[in-house]
């Protein structure tokens, strides 16, 4: 069995992939909540290598300014890019000011965004932090009824007007594909 260390947000969706593609994958999450501290996501990872034969890290760089390049991990910079990279680049392009939800940061807003960065208890914040954005996109996976009325509540939150762009999991399925096919286990010898 093969075992690959995945952000949080991207966990369920690796599972999935994987148990529809029938591959023998064992996932091992590392808490999405890592991104609001992206200074610690490489020594998580790298703890995880030490007790398990890695075979690939299901993470974009994620602002970790290069920490987890020493690992086979997919490519991009955050989530985004790996469900999206093309559609990120045009609404970038289009308007700087996007600000990005996938279906899990739709579904766990409030608490990985709102509670998370204190706007719970700081509202005035909310200006400071999300002055400069002008929409929300959401990079939608599998969209549902239940996952649009929470991306339609972050955006309220945000008080900006939400974009819907259905992109599915192709990307993140050819990059974890790529890993697997060309990566032998990682272990703590061999990083």
């Amino acid at each position: 069995m093969k075992t690959v260390v995945a952000c949080g947000a991207l966990a369920l969706d690796v599972r999935g992939i994987a148990r529809r593609r029938g591959w023998d994958l064992k996932v091992i999450p590392v808490s999405a909540l890592l991104h609001n501290h992206p200074h610690r996501i490489d020594a998580a990872v790298a703890a995880l290598c030490a007790d398990h034969d890695i075979v690939a890290v299901a993470y974009g760089d994620c602002g970790t300014r290069g920490a987890l390049d020493g690992f086979p991990r997919l490519e991009g910079e955050h989530c985004y890019d790996v469900f999206a990279r093309a559609e990120v680049r045009a609404a970038l392009d289009e308007e700087p000011g996007t600000y990005f939800l996938t279906d899990f940061l739709a579904r766990t807003f409030e608490h990985t965004v709102w509670r998370e960065l204190g706007l719970e208890r700081y509202p005035e914040l909310r200006e400071d932090y999300f002055r400069h954005y002008t929409r929300v996109m959401w990079l939608a996976q599998r969209p549902t009824p239940a996952t649009q009325a929470a991306a339609s509540r972050a955006a309220g939150r945000l008080g900006l007007p939400l974009v819907v762009r259905e992109v599915g999991v192709d990307g993140l399925e050819r990059d974890l594909e790529r890993l697997l096919a060309s990566t032998p286990a990682v272990t703590p010898a061999a990083r």
